[in-house]
């Protein structure tokens, strides 16, 4: 991203199939980046909603809905980015 995104290197893009799924990877995410000594900068979005995002500064997790996800299409917009790895 830091080449064509002037405000984080890297964004990390998942999905939880159900709000309890959603949030139980925010949870970790935080859980485990607290304990290394790194908390976010900034919060937002909700369960209800589908969409949870936690900024790191330099890196910006969204947590989606499926439905969410289709939606807002992030890999598409932001597609001129170099992947580093993609999970399915």
């Amino acid at each position: 991203m830091k080449n064509i995104c002037g405000f984080a290197d890297y964004f990390l893009i998942c999905s939880g199939e159900s709000g309890p799924q959603i949030k139980a990877i925010y949870d970790e995410i935080e859980v485990r980046l607290k304990k290394a000594g790194v908390r976010p900068i900034h919060t937002e979005g909700s369960i209800g909603s589908g969409w949870l995002l936690l900024d790191y500064g330099s890196l910006i997790v969204h947590i989606f809905s499926p439905k969410e996800r289709e939606y807002y299409q992030l890999e598409k917009l932001w597609g001129e980015a170099n992947m580093v790895i993609r999970i399915q």
